[in-house]
């Protein structure tokens, strides 16, 4: 992996993404811009950031998933300032299954946060990485988008559109010097999933920084956190479907 000197976080105060932001090893001179809409959230994780790399410059920038009509203006003034060499798109929401079917309007903001607004946001960054013939985009999924479920569906479902989309996204980049990394982590305990029990093979920010930041300097396409769910995955889709309606978590 070059040396990255311009750092692009989407959802700027994901636990995620500024997990994978420390174990990066990041230059001295490395500048780290956060984006996302809730200013004293990035605020708190500018500070953060400080704490651990205090030569780094850290930025705040506004943006909005749901803002999709504002995406190509935010890209184009990312890199208007010089070439972007790492995007991670890290936007997320989690709200119960239970509260969306109650308020649909909770459910059009989940596909929109977690799906709709990282194609946008992703297709014209991707473009303009084209352009400057290098970067990588790391795309965050989870193990929910291999086949959803009844307790989550509406979550699993845009998750697996984002999946099939980085996919496809890597497929179109191939051979332009631009790279896309797709993590599919399994249940992680942290602020999005807090007061929910523990799933099996559950993990932690930290874990998946790691292995994110292991992927990079090995080439890797993609990575399961833990790399035991990569195997399960496959069994996953095996389950007959009556059996996967049993499944409540």
């Amino acid at each position: 992996m070059t040396a990255l000197s311009r750092v692009l976080v989407l959802g700027g105060a994901s636990e995620l993404a500024l997990a994978i932001v420390t174990a990066l090893d990041l230059p001295a001179d490395a500048e780290v811009t956060l984006a996302g809409r809730d200013e004293q959230r990035l605020a708190v994780a500018g500070r953060a950031l400080d704490d651990w790399a205090p030569p780094c410059r850290i930025r705040t920038a506004h943006y909005d998933a749901l803002d999709t009509g504002r995406h190509q203006d935010f890209a184009d003034e990312r890199f208007a300032e010089g070439p972007v060499d790492l995007v991670i798109s890290a936007a997320g929401l989690l709200t119960p299954q239970a509260e969306v079917e109650a308020d649909v309007s909770l459910a059009a903001a989940m596909i929109g946060t977690n799906f709709t607004g990282h194609v946008t946001a992703l297709l014209a960054i991707a473009s303009r990485m084209r352009e400057q013939g290098h970067g990588t985009i790391v795309v965050l999924s989870s193990v929910a988008a291999v086949r959803p479920r009844k307790a989550n569906f509406v979550y699993g479902s845009a998750k697996a559109g984002l999946d099939a989309f980085a996919r496809g996204l890597a497929d179109s980049l191939h051979g332009t010097g631009v790279r896309v990394v797709l993590v599919r982590p399994g249940f992680v305990t942290g602020r999005m999933t807090a007061g929910m029990p523990p799933a099996p093979l559950a993990t932690t920010p930290a874990k998946v920084g790691v292995a994110t930041a292991a992927a990079l300097r090995g080439g890797k396409a993609a990575v399961w956190v833990p790399a035991s769910l990569a195997g399960l995955s496959v069994a996953l889709r095996l389950v007959p479907r009556p059996a996967w309606r049993r499944v409540s978590r």
